[in-house]
């Protein structure tokens, strides 16, 4: 998406989003939510691993453009729903949520939105910008806590490193909300605890001979070499005919999709990728 389609698609979104005390959405968005599960509902969960429905819910997104930033919106955190545009980490939040909507046959706003909300945010509740999981390493960890993932990068031959983060607080100027100093400092102090515990990651040139270690349904985060910052990039595994993992993801060259090479040599081609990351998802 160029900037003068950005521009055009934030304008159509402020122009029909309704603000709630915690929640924005815009009724766009709600339609598309009851059109998704409509169709998932058609999913024959029975016969499929969680992984598999995950990816199935995950390519119903193909094609939806990359959006950045479609969180920050508004003067205050609300829980943003957008359907209509996505980045990587809202990409997987979404998905996420649907599938574990689906596997308990529920299929109303309310339950969509609680789970988001889960997933979103510290310990599952929606306090204030710093509340939400912005590192996505502590959001793996956190997700886990709340038994909704198993980070299984340890069992597939990960290694730890330690890793000092702290991106956010020394590029305050990138995040508008960090203007007010109470944000600052609580993201300050997140980052200060999510430093003191290692980071176990896949390195990438070790993935091939794990590769078959991987699933279908695992969430994929690319963890980076970048100063102060963890990871990059998420999406989800997903084997293809040729019998390798490929990664699910909204792909900021423009919109949801597949990997075209497999996962380990799509990653020669990003600048400052290490490794991965590999969570499996809780049923």
């Amino acid at each position: 998406m160029n900037f003068k389609n950005l521009i055009f698609f934030c304008a159509l979104l402020f122009s029909t989003t309704v603000f709630t005390q915690k929640i924005t959405c815009s009724p766009k968005d709600k339609e598309i939510f009851s059109e998704k599960i409509a169709t998932l509902k058609e999913i024959d969960v029975s016969n499929n691993s969680f992984g598999k429905t995950l990816t199935n819910i995950g390519k119903s997104f193909l094609g939806t453009p990359y959006v950045a930033k479609t969180l920050e919106i508004g003067s205050k955190e609300t829980l943003v729903v957008n359907l209509q545009g996505l980045d990587c980490t809202t990409f997987v939040e979404n998905v996420l949520a649907l599938g574990l909507m689906i596997h308990q046959k529920k299929d109303d706003f309310e339950t969509y939105t609680s789970y988001l909300e889960k997933i979103r945010y510290r310990d599952g509740t929606l306090k204030g910008y710093a509340s939400r999981l912005h590192y996505f390493s502590e959001w793996i960890s956190n997700n886990e806590e709340k038994k909704l993932i198993k980070n299984v990068t340890n069992e597939i031959g990960g290694q730890e490193i330690d890793k000092q983060i702290n991106f956010m607080s020394t590029h305050r100027s990138l995040y508008p909300y960090l203007k007010d100093d109470a944000n600052y400092i609580k993201i300050q102090q997140s980052e200060i605890k999510i430093s003191e515990s290692p980071i176990c990651f896949l390195p990438k040139n070790e993935i091939v001979e794990n590769e078959n270690l991987i699933k279908t349904g695992d969430i994929i985060a690319l963890t980076t070499s970048i100063n102060g910052l963890d990871i990059t990039h998420t999406g989800f595994a997903i084997r293809k005919e040729d019998g390798r993992i490929h990664l699910l993801h909204a792909s900021s060259k423009g919109q949801v999709e597949i990997s075209e090479l497999p996962l380990a040599d799509y990653l020669q081609g990003i600048k400052h990728n290490t490794g991965i990351i590999v969570s499996r998802v809780l049923q």
